[in-house]
């Protein structure tokens, strides 16, 4: 069988791979680009159908294309998103070859480069840039056992709430996909119980402008490292019908119940942590922090923006708050599902390459890998808090292109010195 030969090598067709490609090729670097399914794949598959993006389109995008569709302070629904990276990846030419998998890479032996495993076949690579992202396997805690009689499913399959049986529905994880998919099966009609742990709760905008807005001013998207205990807090925040606060006092109002984190499961019932009110105050306080740091830039610069006063007003704790419900007897309050919106993990099984800590996590510096010819692109917090996101790792890649291009410069000056005869 034949062997393909490329320079560089992109595994992942979503945004992170067309960010790689455009500036691989602005860099003079050879590649391709192979994804298993289309590109954007997960954002056409594994997101429920109302879903649309959780930044306004002026900001969550590459800077060389606009949203065709939604205006700039709008939020792209997922298939325009979708839309947006193939067009864009036509727009520059990307090199992409749909429909591949990659099985494994593996070190040359006794030679540079990587023998790289594909479904339709082998290719050689010199480099190799692992660009599937942060969100590859879903979690579920194995709290819940899979015959108790209840539908179990990750947030990434979930779709609409016509999916689910008839009954009441648990949702665990009250970050932005599990807010949002609790919030459309209560105006469904479904009654809902909410489990909420430690969470950030910012403004969808404030005296004007959009949150994303106030990150980038307040030099909170160039963060480089999470701040102590908030490695695994999440963000709620909602594109949703234009845009909007979450507050999970108005959606108690609404009749969801809320509970707090998730502990244990026996005989159908399941228990909570005394967590609740302690993480709904924690949420209101990172709120009040982003508007009094808002409001100081405001004052500091002299800006002209409207004060709007009532985003502090803080109501009531509901029932659900202040005497929170500690252990559900699921059948008993007629839940009949179980999302779980408890975020993904990685999965470089098929990178079998001497790059990753105990705990399966990439050894990198800004992407660049601790094994030579290995780079990563997509990862959270890869160079800042914005990495993950759409326009964040376009800058990412940026870095990333340049560091390859700069390594085929120097073997390139080797290779010409190896050819030049030596004087006698």
């Amino acid at each position: 069988m034949s062997v393909e030969k490329v320079d560089t090598l992109v595994v992942g067709g979503g945004q992170a791979g067309v960010a790689m490609s455009e500036h691989l090729s602005k860099c003079g670097v050879p590649h391709l680009v192979l994804e298993r399914g289309r590109i954007a794949e997960r954002w056409r598959s594994q997101r429920w159908d109302s879903l649309v993006a959780n930044g306004p389109a002026w900001h969550d995008r590459f800077p060389g294309m606009e949203f065709p569709v939604t205006g700039p302070d709008g939020f792209p629904s997922k298939e325009e998103v979708a839309d947006y990276f193939a067009a864009y990846a036509e727009r520059i030419d990307a090199p992409i070859r749909c429909g591949v998998e990659v099985k494994s890479v593996q070190k040359n032996a006794g030679r540079p480069g990587f023998r790289v495993e594909t479904s339709n076949g082998v290719i050689e690579a010199n480099s190799i840039v692992a660009a599937t992202g942060p969100f590859q396997v879903p979690v579920i805690p194995p709290l819940v056992p899979a015959d108790a009689g209840i539908l179990q499913i990750h947030s990434s399959a979930y779709r609409n709430p016509a999916q689910l049986p008839k009954g009441a529905v648990l949702v665990v994880g009250a970050g932005s996909s599990g807010v949002q998919i609790a919030d459309e099966l209560q105006r469904a009609g479904r009654r809902v119980y909410l489990s909420v742990g430690a969470h950030d709760r910012p403004p969808r905008a404030y005296r004007g402008r959009d949150f994303c807005w106030w990150l980038g001013v307040l030099g909170k998207w160039d963060l480089e490292t999470p701040g102590p205990g908030t490695e695994h807090v999440t963000i709620a925040v909602s594109g949703a019908r234009g845009g909007e606060t979450i507050d999970f006092r108005r959606l108690a109002a609404q009749g969801m119940t809320l509970v707090g984190m998730a502990k244990t499961y026996q005989d159908g019932v399941m228990s909570f942590a005394p967590d609740l009110a302690k993480n709904i105050a924690r949420g209101d306080a990172n709120l009040m922090s982003l508007l009094d740091e808002a409001d100081a830039y405001v004052a500091r610069n002299g800006l002209d923006l409207p004060e709007e006063p009532d985003l502090r007003k803080i109501g009531s704790d509901p029932e659900c708050v202040t005497n929170p419900i500690l252990e559900l007897d699921l059948a008993e309050a007629g839940v009949t599902s179980i999302i779980w919106a408890t975020g993904f993990a990685v999965d470089y099984s098929w990178l079998k390459v001497d790059t990753f800590d105990e705990k399966g996590r990439p050894r990198h510096q800004r992407g660049v890998s601790v094994e030579p010819g290995i780079y990563f692109l997509g990862l959270p917090w890869q160079s800042r808090r914005g990495s993950s996101f759409i326009w964040g790792v376009w800058h990412d890649a940026k870095h990333v292109a340049d560091r390859i291009s700069t390594q085929r410069k120097y073997l390139a000056y080797h290779a010409a010195a190896t050819r030049e005869p030596v004087d006698a």
